[in-house]
């Protein structure tokens, strides 16, 4: 089977769909299939990759985060469809680019993959002081409304995870089929725990060894609400040794570092993308933490319990489904003072009786070749379901 993913989110310089696709192209080309990525980019180019390639199309930057680009013109994309003749065409931008996917008159099969809710990840985050969430979503329902005219021209509308699901069907808005995302597994594992490596990143906090080290991972944008973290840490940081490690870049850098101040024990770095590098860090921090509440899954957060890493949550979003109390501690979304306070009960608790807990959980995450079985065979069962309902 050859996929063509049409995809706006696609940015050179990481984040989460780049990690899912990436993952899905190497899964696919090992199964036999093909997965071909059209990505906008600063010029015409293309990766070869095994299992597929991605193709970049010259595209105007985003106006607000310049690691991502814009599609408007179908002529390039449609010409590209055209060449390849692909099975199926995923798309995941409720933009343009679902217009442009959803007038090509190719043979392949339409699929919208939803990784993200923008009424949950911008007006609830906007308007939450002035209206209860309820009223935002009646408000905002112009937009599901929206969606459910591009959406008629797709063969299937497929989710990335239960919460995602729930949303939608909710609000009235189609989906087909829930395609719970799964990890890399032989990169995450507790196994790959390195002292020497945590020793190196508390020092790095200005902290010594008997310290408590946190891990943030994902870009520098309001939604993922990093400084509801930094301010917890800075709290959490008056009553016991704690270390903040943040990986990721983004258009909140600057405002980031500023809220950091001259804080010594919390640290941001630019994103890894050597996977064995990522899984030993994640493996060997003593919590992972989280702030975004709009997230429908949060791939990451799965990796680092993967990784056996114990586990901070806000009660709201993706991420919650994974707060079980044998390796979590969760607080209110987007409360700084909660949240300092789950800080200083998880690190209250027997720590090896909590990633040992952990480390039994990693067993149970999905792994990401068990999803990609799955949606070929979804894509298979649309595909004949339309060749009958054509015969």
């Amino acid at each position: 089977m050859r996929i063509v993913d049409v995809n706006e989110f696609y940015s050179p310089t990481g984040g989460g769909v780049r990690t899912y696709v990436d993952r899905k192209m190497t899964i696919l080309g090992e199964l036999g299939h093909e997965l071909i990525v059209i990505a906008p980019g600063k010029e015409d180019r293309v990766e070869e990759r095994a299992g597929g390639r991605i193709i970049y199309i010259k595209s105007p930057g985003m106006p607000f985060d310049k690691n991502y680009g814009l599609f408007w013109d179908a002529a390039p994309i449609h010409a590209l469809l055209d060449r390849y003749d692909p099975d199926v065409v995923e798309n995941c931008s409720p933009w343009r680019p679902a217009w442009i996917v959803g007038d090509w008159p190719g043979r392949a099969i339409r699929s919208f993959f939803v990784h993200n809710d923008n009424v949950e990840a911008y007006p609830k985050r906007w308007f939450r002081g002035v209206a209860s969430p309820d009223a935002i979503e009646r408000a905002f329902a112009w937009y599901d409304r929206y969606q459910m005219r591009f959406l008629e021209r797709f063969d299937t509308v497929v989710t990335n995870g239960p919460v995602m699901t729930d949303r939608l069907r909710r609000r009235g808005v189609r989906v087909d089929a829930t395609m719970t995302l799964g990890i890399e597994r032989r990169h995450f594992s507790p196994a790959f725990r390195d002292e020497a490596l945590r020793a190196a990143l508390l020092k790095e906090c200005d902290l010594p060894e008997d310290a408590h080290l946190l891990l943030g991972i994902g870009r520098h944008h309001p939604e993922k609400r990093w400084p509801v973290v930094i301010d917890a840490v800075g709290r959490a940081g008056a009553k016991l040794p704690v270390g903040l490690i943040l990986l990721g870049q983004g258009m909140d850098t600057r405002a980031l570092e500023r809220r950091i101040g001259e804080s010594p024990h919390i640290r941001l770095f630019r994103p890894t993308y050597v996977r064995t590098r990522l899984a030993a860090i994640m493996a060997s921090v003593d919590a992972y933490i989280h702030a975004s509440d709009a997230e429908p899954f949060g791939l990451v957060g799965y990796e680092a319990l993967a990784s056996g890493a114990p586990l901070i949550l806000p009660d709201a979003g993706g991420m919650a489904a994974l707060a079980d109390p044998d390796y979590a501690e969760t607080y209110r979304a987007r409360d700084a003072v909660s949240c300092a306070e789950a800080i200083g009960r998880l690190f209250a608790r027997d720590q090896t009786a909590i990633r040992r807990s952990a480390a039994a959980a990693a067993g149970g995450v999905q792994s990401d070749v068990d999803h990609a079985r799955r949606l070929i065979a979804h894509y298979e069962a649309v595909i004949a379901d339309k060749r009958a309902r054509a015969a």
